[in-house]
């Protein structure tokens, strides 16, 4: 690729593409930032790695990520956003469940959702440790977003008696534990469907609460 100009930005020289698409671009990154950082973990992946894989300068990337960390952040981030708005639509799709139902369905949309997107889950699970104080506070503010809304639906299951469980919070922390596993084993076209995995789950969470479909 062509280079048509130096541009500079906080005293860095950034190199700029030719006629180059910045969306197009910024989603290239996030691509290949993704595989790489999931197959070789984010201490060993380095700029240089992430815009040989782009087919861009290291230099471009600073236009997008001023350090490897803020590109990190970027990939949780986006993550965990997306996945509050998916669940945030779908409970608009139906009124206030009994809390077996919502946490059924619950367990379906958190398999459904994260087993599309093994690399994402992997580095927002496997690599927060690798962010810096800041950054892994604004992480652990998306995520406990999450995990306060399955321990809504165990603590409305409590006082409906229709859970039996000693805690919410240590029980909604080991379903989400349960539930994001699939993603360690399961490959498509396996012996068993998606769907079928779903229904194995959900009887398996619904038992850790002392109930069950069948």
């Amino acid at each position: 690729m062509f280079f048509q100009a130096i541009v500079f930005k906080g005293g860095a020289a950034l190199a700029r593409l030719a006629g180059s698409n910045g969306k197009a671009t910024a989603k290239a990154i996030h691509k290949h930032s993704l595989e790489l950082i999931a197959r070789h973990g984010f201490a060993a992946v380095s700029m240089r790695m992430i815009a040989d894989a782009v087919g861009v300068q290291p230099g471009a990337l600073y236009q997008y990520h001023p350090t490897k960390q803020a590109l990190l952040l970027d990939i949780m981030q986006k993550h965990l956003e997306a996945l509050l708005k998916a669940w945030a639509k779908e409970k608009e799709s139906e009124t206030e469940l009994p809390a077996i139902e919502a946490l059924e369905r619950f367990a379906r949309f958190h398999i459904r959702y994260n087993i599309k997107r093994p690399d994402e889950v992997f580095i927002a699970y496997m690599e927060l440790r690798s962010l810096e104080p800041e950054e892994f506070k604004l992480i652990e503010e998306l995520r406990r977003q999450y995990e306060d809304e399955l321990k809504t639906i165990i603590a409305n299951g409590i006082k409906e008696n229709s859970f039996k469980v000693e805690d919410a919070h240590v029980t909604a922390m080991a379903t989400l534990a349960m539930l994001t596993g699939i993603n360690t084993w399961y490959r498509t076209g396996g012996r068993l469907s998606q769907k079928k995995i779903e229904d194995i789950y959900v009887n398996m969470v619904l038992r850790s609460v002392g109930c069950a479909k069948d």
